[in-house]
């Protein structure tokens, strides 16, 4: 699978420094933003392929920034990921396009694995997308 691009949205610090190089290890592009607000600034301007958002975060929260996401751009899919176990903001999530919802700390391996199917997910959609795109022009 070739690299792609991940933002990783957090404002705990360590956690988030964490993150990044466990998984630049395993090869992947990594973006990192503090808040919502500077996560739609690097999604405006870069091309992301996931995003991992924290779902409690001071000002935007994860849920008002996947829905701002999926307003700029669609098809990119999104992990939640929350030290605090809520199924009702799992269910919000899930309902407005979140791909996933993992728990803090999150198993390395298991986020790496989400992040591939996401990926994956994200390419099909496209692929699909080109194909229609072929047949109408």
């Amino acid at each position: 699978m070739k690299n792609f691009n991940v933002l990783l949205v957090d404002d705990e610090l360590e956690f988030l420094e964490t993150l990044v190089k466990r998984l630049t290890k395993r090869g992947l592009n990594i973006s990192t933003a503090k808040s919502g607000e500077d996560a739609l600034k690097i999604i405006g301007g870069k091309g992301i392929d996931v995003a991992v958002l924290d779902v409690r975060m001071p000002g935007m929260d994860g849920i008002q920034t996947l829905r701002e996401i999926k307003k700029i751009d669609p098809l990119m899919e999104v992990i939640m990921l929350t030290g605090h176990a809520s199924v009702e903001v799992a269910i919000e999530g899930m309902e407005l396009g979140a791909f996933d919802y993992l728990m803090k700390p999150a198993d390395i391996d298991e986020l790496f694995y989400k992040l591939q199917d996401a990926f994956k997910k994200k390419t099909i959609q496209q692929e699909k997308i080109e194909k229609l795109e072929e047949i109408i022009s």
